[in-house]
């Protein structure tokens, strides 16, 4: 009798140490908080066949990982991981006539040789420079490097200088491109 309650005391206790444990924050693949308690009874702890002995302990259960677990994502005391932006983040979409128009005009504007008689190609290029300057608005130096390479052609072979692509950019923030995030 003694060997009956001291089993079910046990695998009593072993469960409610394990639902303490996996109900302490993290959540099934279903996303619900809950926990299985499994409670050992007096009746439950012997065999099938009637005998005193004690029955054998089912299998553990997966333990669910916890949050302060290594390599879960998101530790206590932690913000969540930043999502990665989608690599068009900052494209904007291909322009109608109308503002295909005002982009060329304003380009042609600077300078008409940035054109170059080909405004289709020149909306693309100016399409990658408002995504850098979405992706990368305080890094100047950068900016300035990605405009020689967006506006620079075999047309077009002379290098762009600095008073040029502010004017570029400028020209495109009023144009094209989308407000700042």
């Amino acid at each position: 009798m003694r060997t009956r309650l001291l089993a079910a005391s046990l695998t009593a206790l072993a469960a409610v140490s394990l639902a303490a444990c996996s109900s302490s924050g993290s959540t099934s693949a279903s996303g619900s908080n809950k926990a299985t308690v499994a409670v050992a009874t007096p009746s439950s702890a012997t065999t099938a066949s009637g005998s005193d002995a004690p029955a054998p302990p089912a299998p553990p259960a997966s333990v669910p990982a916890t949050p302060d677990a290594p390599g879960t994502p998101e530790a206590p005391g932690s913000a969540p991981a930043k999502p990665t932006p989608p690599t068009d983040a900052g494209l904007p979409a291909k322009p109608d006539a109308d503002l295909t128009g005002k982009t060329v005009a304003a380009l042609n504007a600077i300078d008409p040789a940035i054109v170059g008689g080909k405004p289709d190609q020149v909306v693309d290029q100016a399409r990658k420079q408002c995504q850098a300057m979405y992706q990368f608005p305080k890094d100047k130096d950068k900016l300035a490097e990605l405009a020689k390479q967006n506006f620079t052609s075999s047309e077009h072979p002379q290098s762009l200088d600095p008073d040029t692509v502010a004017k570029i950019d400028d020209a495109l923030r009023a144009t094209l491109c989308p407000p700042p995030h």
